[in-house]
């Protein structure tokens, strides 16, 4: 498995860019046409470490970025600052800031919404993205907050809905953020212990009560996430907190009155799916995948990968590499 201290052997730099005026950390290695990855919650560039070697091999300029709020890029105060249409001009600054003029973008968690904004504003930037986990779903007529809301009915609030509040997440994670980690990447993850019949939902929760109480708790490292991974991602965390990386889920409402002018747009770039065969995400976005023929007309490939939940690219870095790998190939 891919170690920071074998990313640094290879020749991994880390540096930070002034992306139109924001700083944002940069991880890349290799060189030739640019491939720019972005992560989701709770993670950094480092979850990207497996593809990073292996794009770069295939003869690309592959760069992970710490998504602002995160790792050290800037972090500002605002909710308002951390929405989709600032995420995804990040992500065009940076490619400026390399030296770059277009960029395959490849997005997992809030990273594809982040990638597939950013294609839909650039085209020209934006040549080719590759979206994990979330499939596209392009600006629709029900707001954000209210559909998350319905989700959880009168009495269970899911857990989108229950990062909306400032500082009430926070103050949970707060209490032990390496244990709350571990068990957010545990439960996501097609490592997941079986749920009993009677047991209620995971990543619900209700007034008063705390998301982690109904997470299995971390029972040990797993094959895709060593104590060394986790303390990586705990490290950072502990520099920067997790205001940032909530405040993204507080700019939902946001997203859709700044999106109104692609309400209902397709991407036409070429454009790959991975999801995961046990992702909530995944699972929950089969609608939104039913429609990638309108939406995504430039699909080249719809890809499920067998037992894997929601870390696509950490949990099954050999289908998740040769699906990109095969998608870069064939632009």
């Amino acid at each position: 498995m891919t170690t920071l201290g074998g990313l640094m052997e290879m020749g991994l730099l880390r540096h930070e860019v002034d992306a139109h005026g924001t700083r944002i950390h940069v991880a890349e290695i290799g060189s030739g046409p640019l491939v720019l990855f972005v992560h989701g919650f709770p993670e950094s560039w480092y979850s990207w470490r497996h593809q990073l070697p292996a794009v770069a091999a295939a003869g690309f300029r592959a760069a992970a970025i710490d998504v602002r709020g995160y790792g050290s890029s800037a972090a500002p105060e605002a909710i308002g600052a951390y929405r989709l249409l600032d995420l995804a001009g990040d992500c065009i600054g940076v490619v400026d800031a390399l030296g770059e003029s277009e960029a395959v973008i490849v997005g997992h968690d809030w990273g594809s919404p982040i990638s597939a904004t950013a294609a839909q504003l650039r085209p020209d930037v934006f040549i080719a993205l590759a979206l994990l986990s979330v499939p596209f779903t392009p600006r629709g007529e029900v707001r954000p907050t209210d559909l998350f809301r319905a989700m959880g009915g009168p009495d269970e609030i899911f857990y989108i809905d229950y990062f909306q509040d400032p500082g009430v997440a926070e103050a949970e994670i707060a209490t032990d953020p390496v244990a709350w980690l571990k068990a957010f990447y545990l439960n996501a993850s097609g490592d997941a212990p079986p749920m009993a019949s009677q047991a209620k939902p995971r990543f619900f929760t209700r007034s008063g009560d705390a998301l982690v109480d109904r997470l299995a708790p971390w029972s040990g490292p797993l094959s895709w996430l060593t104590d060394e991974d986790v303390s990586f991602y705990a490290s950072e965390f502990a520099r920067v907190g997790f205001t940032g990386g909530l405040n993204r889920y507080r700019c939902i409402d946001y997203d859709w009155v700044d999106l109104r002018a692609w309400h209902e747009a397709p991407i036409r770039q070429p454009s790959l799916f991975i999801g995961g065969e046990n992702d909530g995400p995944t699972l929950l976005g089969a609608g939104s995948i039913a429609r990638f023929g309108d939406t995504l007309p430039g699909l080249r490939a719809s890809v499920i990968l067998n037992d894997v939940g929601h870390w696509i690219q950490q949990e099954d870095v050999r289908g998740t590499n040769a699906a990109i790998l095969h998608f870069l190939a064939g632009l």
